[in-house]
């Protein structure tokens, strides 16, 4: 499986570095894919104007009910709401100055991955660098259940069929999904607002 994360650190100003991370691990399978380096740090722009915790704090939240209130205690719809709606506003910028940086990461999955999960996939930002793999299945996960909409319009703007998309309502503490079941976990500018961080990679890792 191929492990791909896009780390923002935010101690104190919102221009951050991005660094990528692009880890390789073998899964099961009659057909053995070509490794990648085990370590591959790109080139990262210093313009990120993300801050998901400067701007809105963060929502987390969880799939499985128990999970729900101790994670993500409920929050009233229009608070959802505004914050995805920031969200896919306010990040338009932003992605239009890492599109070629992004594209260059994400060019890393073709031909590698089939089945992606998206921890964080927030108002569907990354969705455009799948469509043009008509094969992919990509699980988007995310806490906030207001991000779908925007998530299932960016990918019908770009041309993702909605078959090829699944918006799964979780936290990345506790993904749905079975074991060695997704080829490629992606997850960018979304480890700040995870609360157990190694919690969130060691469940995605096994995936």
């Amino acid at each position: 499986m191929l492990q791909m994360v896009l780390l923002h650190q935010s101690p104190g100003s919102h221009l951050q570095p991005l660094a990528s991370s692009l880890k390789t691990t073998q899964k099961s399978s009659s057909v053995a894919a070509a490794p990648l380096p085990h370590k591959q740090v790109l080139p990262a722009p210093r313009f990120c104007s993300c801050g998901r915790r400067h701007f809105v704090e963060a929502a987390t939240a969880a799939f499985l009910p128990g999970l729900l209130n101790r994670i993500h205690p409920p929050r009233p719809d229009w608070y959802e709401e505004f914050y995805a709606s920031v969200m896919d506003s306010y990040m338009k910028s932003y992605e239009a100055e890492v599109a070629g940086y992004k594209s260059q990461l994400f060019g890393e999955l073709r031909g590698k991955a089939k089945t992606v999960l998206e921890i964080g996939v927030g108002t569907g930002p990354n969705l455009e660098y799948y469509a043009d793999n008509s094969e992919v299945q990509v699980f988007g996960v995310d806490p906030n259940r207001k991000m779908e909409k925007y998530a299932r319009a960016a990918a019908a703007a770009v041309g993702l069929p909605p078959k090829n998309f699944h918006f799964v309502e979780a936290v990345a503490e506790a993904v749905p999904l079975d074991d060695a079941s997704v080829d490629a976990v992606v997850g960018t500018l979304v480890l700040c607002s995870v609360k157990d961080v190694n919690m969130a990679l060691k469940g995605t890792s096994a995936l």
